[in-house]
């Protein structure tokens, strides 16, 4: 087994964890518990191809979708200002884009709207409708284009829409890009200002970044890596630097575990929504367990209930979890080298489970998705 790097009090448990999500097949991975034994922060691996440095504990990476945990509860705190409705028809401010007047704000977040996913959709019957390019070597040569969220958006309404407005439930990067031009067009201000302003400011999360269409992550960071097919070979570089307005505030901004276990413990513990619009955000849609920018996750009889979201995007992922009353967390991050076959897919959900049965007994994680 390779060495391991940990601050806090000997969690030999949580050491082996780390070491087995390592061993599956990732290049590095840092983990941070807060619980009633202490803090924990443990890093293995390494943070580069062909390095030994381990990935640093402080280090920033991208979260991939736990942006769409800040990105609600950004939402929900204007709705506090009066700023947005929740069950208000989005269309209100964003009509230049022509979205079904039956979205309402609660859509977006909860994922109910039905609108067309930018980066395709993926049917139960197998079948892709494709969206913008985010895999392979288009993606890969076309990693730093700057993706405007207008036009993301254009692309989605383009497309018809996978059902009815709040009448099921479907995973789209689209809801979120349409709650950040909602947010902005609400407000008449940058959403990065009003992240700031009310998220980032108010709970000192000053490693947290909304990159908008910079490639950098600034400060320690590990690198991130994309495998794809050119010309009948196996290629890996290193797509640590890209553009990510492709994602958009589905999944762009950057974090320490630090920062998301700051983020999560205050949401989830009530100090930075007003309580009846917490109780709406971890109220779960019954087909998904998804409340509003979160999965709200019932562990069943004698286990706990986890509030918790995941993210990842091309060799960097982030695990975010805590208890309702945000005093026992888990936060993560994860570099590895990425593929369009999601190959580490399988041994990531089964070293997953076990790390979370160590932190919080008798957990499951949540279906990726």
């Amino acid at each position: 087994m390779s060495d391991i790097t940990t601050v806090g009090p000997d969690r030999p448990e949580l050491q082996r964890a780390v070491e087995a999500i390592v061993e599956s097949g990732f290049t590095g991975m840092t983990l941070r518990v807060h619980d009633e034994r202490g803090h924990w922060v443990g890093s293995a691996g390494v943070g580069e191809l062909g390095g030994s440095a381990k990935p640093p504990t402080e280090g920033r990476f991208r979260i991939g979708s736990n942006t769409k945990t800040f990105t609600a509860a950004l939402v929900l705190l204007l709705v506090a200002e009066g700023r947005i409705e929740l069950d208000g028809p989005v269309d209100d401010h964003l009509a230049e884009f022509g979205p079904d007047r039956r979205i309402t704000t609660r859509m977006l977040l909860q994922h109910t709207s039905g609108v067309f996913n930018f980066t395709g959709e993926y049917h139960e019957d197998g079948t892709v409708v494709p969206g913008i390019p985010w895999q392979g070597r288009e993606w890969v040569e076309n990693r730093f284009r700057t993706h405007r969220p207008e036009e993301l958006v254009r692309l989605a309404l383009s497309k018809p829409a996978r059902f009815a407005p709040g009448t099921d439930w479907s995973y789209s990067n689209t809801n979120y890009v349409l709650a950040r031009l909602l947010v902005e067009r609400a407000t008449g201000r940058p959403f990065a200002e009003e992240m700031h302003r009310l998220v980032l400011d108010p709970l000192g999360l000053s490693d947290t970044v909304l990159p908008e269409t910079s490639p950098e992550i600034s400060g320690p960071h590990a690198h991130a890596y994309y495998r794809y097919e050119n010309a009948g070979r196996q290629e890996t570089v290193d797509v640590t630097r890209q553009n990510p307005s492709w994602i958009s505030t589905g999944g762009d901004m950057i974090s320490t575990t630090r920062d998301l276990h700051t983020f999560i413990s205050a949401l989830a513990g009530g100090r930075l929504l007003p309580a009846p619009l917490l109780a709406e955000m971890r109220t779960p849609h019954p087909k998904a367990g998804y409340g509003l920018g979160v999965f709200v996750q019932d562990t069943g009889p004698g286990g706990v209930t986890l509030i918790t979201h995941n993210g990842g995007i091309a060799g960097h992922a982030g695990l975010m979890y805590s208890t309702p009353d945000g005093r026992k967390t888990l936060t993560a991050s994860l570099n590895y080298v990425d593929d369009a076959a999601m190959s580490l897919a399988a041994a990531y959900q089964k070293a997953t489970q076990s790390l979370l049965a160590e932190v919080f007994p008798t957990a499951h994680p949540e279906p990726t998705p």
